[in-house]
C-alpha cells in the first residue's frame, strides 16, 4: 500500500500541484478568518468550506468550476440553518439528516456539479453537528464561509490556475442503467438513506454526542461508488484507514494538547496528504482525514484517547450500515456495472481506431488524442468496478482470475491504440490500403463482444484469434491493428462466461 502511493504515476505533477495549492488556499482562508476576528469555530468551518471548494469541485472547465463554487452558499447556507434550528430537536434533526444524505447522493445524476453541491450539503449538516452550531452563530459562520470561498477562489482561479494551461479533460458521462428505481443514482440514494438511518441509530447507542461520525462513515463510503462490490471494498478501506489514523493520532495529536502552531503545521501536512493521495489510495486519504480530525479536536480542547477509540467504533458502525444497505436494499450488482463500463471502453477502442485510421487516410480533422484520453478514463472506471473481484481478500478465485485476465487484455488494447495514435500523429506516416479492412475487423470484433454481453451467453465465443502476421511485411500501423485484433478476440472467452460461474 505504501509503495503504491509513492510509485503511482503523477502526469504533469497534478497531484503534487493540487496538494500544494490546497495548503495555500485553505491556509489563506483560515488566516483571513483569524484576521477578521472570527472565532475558532468559525475559522474551522471556513477552512472546511475552502477544502470542499478545492477538493470536490471537478467541472471539466475552469468556468464551470467557478460557477459551481459560486453556488456553494446557495446550498450551504440553508442546510446549515436547518441543522442549527433543529439542534435541540433530535427526532426532526435525525430525519432531516437522512433526507440530506439522500438528496446529496441523488444529486450525482446531474454530473460533477450535482456531486459537488451534494457533498457540500451533507458536509454543512455534518459540520453543524461537529461544531454544535446554534442559530446565534449563523451570521458569523456565513461570513466565514464567504470569506473562505473568496480566498480559496483567489488562489484557484487567480494565483495558481494551472488548469488554464492544460487541455480540457475528457468527460465520461455517468452510467444510466435504467429509469425510476432502476436508475443508479436513485438506487444509491435509497441505499444511502437506509444505511445512514441504521448508522445514526447505532451511532447514538454508542454516543449521544458523537453519533454523527457513523453517518459520515456511511456517506463517504457511498461517494464515487457504483456497485455493491465497490461499496464493500471502500468500506474495508475506510475502516482500515481510520484504524491506522487513530494509531497515528494517539502518537501525534494527543501529545500536542492542542498547541496552536504545531497543530496548524500538522493540519497543513494532513491537507496535503488528503489531496495528494485521494486519486491513488482511499486508505491513505482516510488516514490523513482521521489524523486531521484528531488535531482539530485537540484545538477545540476535547481530544483524548477514548474519543479516538470511539471514532473507530462509529466508523465501523457506519461502514456496516453501508454494507447492509448495498446488500439488502435495491442491490446494484458488480456484474451489471462492470459490463456497462467494459462495453463503453470497447466502443471507445473502436472510436480511437477509426479516428487514427481516418487521420492516416489524410483527414486533418480526425483527432484520436481526445478519444485516447476518454479511453484512459473509461479503463479507470473498469478497474474501479473490478476492484472487488481482484482484491487480495476476494475468496472467488475463478472470478478473480477472470477479472485479472480482462484487465490485462483491455490494457493491451489501450497500448495498441496508443501506438496507433502516435503513428497517426506523424505527418509523414504512409497509408496502407489494408488499414480499412483491419479497422472493419476491429469494429466487427467490438460489435460481437458488446452484443455478446447484452444477448445470449457464448455469443462472444464466435470470435477467432487471427494468426500473427509477419511484422517485417507490414506498416507499423497495421502491426498495432493486428495486435489489437488478437487482444479483442482473446477477450471473447472471459466475457462469455456465465454471470455466476
Amino acid at each position: 500500500m505504501l509503495k503504491r502511493m509513492f510509485v503511482a504515476p503523477d502526469p504533469g505533477r497534478l497531484r503534487l500541484r493540487s496538494g500544494l495549492r490546497a495548503v495555500l488556499g485553505i491556509g489563506l482562508a483560515v488566516a483571513l478568518c483569524g484576521l477578521a476576528g472570527h472565532s475558532l469555530v468559525a475559522a474551522v468551518f471556513g477552512g472546511l468550506a475552502a477544502l470542499l471548494a478545492l477538493f470536490t469541485v471537478m467541472d471539466p472547465t475552469v468556468r464551470g468550476q467557478a460557477v459551481t463554487t459560486a453556488l456553494f452558499p446557495a446550498v450551504g447556507f440553508p442546510v446549515l440553518a436547518l441543522a442549527a434550528v433543529l439542534h435541540d430537536h433530535p427526532l426532526a434533526r435525525d430525519a432531516a439528516f437522512v433526507a440530506v444524505v439522500g438528496a446529496g447522493v441523488y444529486a450525482r445524476r446531474w454530473g460533477p456539479r450535482g456531486h459537488s453541491l451534494g457533498v457540500l450539503g451533507f458536509m454543512a449538516f455534518f459540520a453543524s453537528q461537529f461544531l454544535h452550531t446554534v442559530p446565534g452563530q449563523l451570521p458569523e459562520l456565513y461570513a466565514a464561509m464567504l470569506l473562505s470561498l473568496l480566498a480559496s477562489s483567489a488562489v484557484r482561479f487567480g494565483l495558481w490556475c494551472y488548469e488554464r494551461r492544460l487541455p480540457p479533460p475528457a468527460a465520461v458521462p455517468p452510467l444510466h442503467l435504467g429509469t425510476g428505481l432502476a436508475r443508479l443514482s436513485t438506487r444509491q440514494a435509497v441505499q444511502a438513506m437506509a444505511g445512514s438511518a441504521f448508522a445514526l441509530a447505532a451511532g447514538e447507542v454508542l454516543s449521544q454526542e458523537r453519533w454523527y461520525w457513523a453517518v459520515g462513515a456511511t456517506w463517504w463510503v457511498f461517494v464515487n461508488t457504483a456497485s455493491s462490490g465497490e461499496t464493500l471494498v471502500r468500506s474495508f478501506r475506510r475502516v482500515l484507514g481510520t484504524v491506522i489514523g487513530i494509531v497515528a493520532g494517539l502518537g501525534i495529536a494527543v501529545p500536542l494538547h492542542g498547541a496552536p502552531v504545531a497543530t496548524a503545521a500538522l493540519v497543513a501536512v494532513c491537507v496535503f496528504g488528503i489531496f495528494y493521495t485521494a486519486a491513488v489510495s482511499y486508505t491513505w486519504m482516510m488516514l490523513a482525514v482521521t489524523v486531521m480530525a484528531g488535531l482539530l479536536y485537540g484545538l477545540l480542547g476535547v481530544l483524548d484517547p477514548a474519543l479516538l477509540v470511539l471514532r473507530v467504533a462509529e466508523t465501523g458502525v457506519g461502514a456496516l450500515g453501508a454494507v447492509l444497505a448495498v446488500l439488502l436494499v435495491l442491490p446494484v450488482t458488480t456484474h451489471a456495472t462492470t459490463n456497462a463500463w467494459i462495453e463503453r471502453a470497447l466502443r471507445c477502442v473502436h472510436a480511437c481506431t477509426a479516428e487514427a485510421a481516418a487521420r492516416l487516410a489524410g483527414t486533418d480533422t480526425a483527432d484520436p488524442a481526445a478519444r485516447i484520453a476518454e479511453l484512459e478514463l473509461l479503463l479507470g472506471k473498469v478497474r474501479a468496478s473490478l476492484a472487488p473481484l481482484v482484491h487480495p481478500l476476494s475468496p472467488l478465485r475463478a472470478r478473480k482470475e477472470r477479472a485479472g485476465h480482462v484487465l490485462t487484455l483491455l490494457d493491451a488494447c489501450a497500448r495498441e491504440v496508443r501506438g496507433l495514435a502516435s503513428i497517426a500523429a506523424d505527418p509523414d506516416a504512409s497509408h496502407d490500403v489494408r488499414l480499412s479492412a483491419a479497422c472493419w475487423r476491429v469494429e466487427a470484433a467490438v460489435e460481437a463482444l458488446t452484443a455478446g454481453q447484452r444477448a445470449t451467453e457464448g455469443e462472444t465465443g464466435r470470435l477467432t484469434v487471427p494468426e500473427a502476421p509477419s511484422a517485417e511485411r507490414l506498416e507499423p500501423a497495421l502491426v498495432h491493428l493486428h495486435a489489437l485484433e488478437r487482444s479483442l478476440a482473446e477477450l471473447a472467452a472471459p466475457l462469455s462466461v456465465p454471470t455466476r460461474a
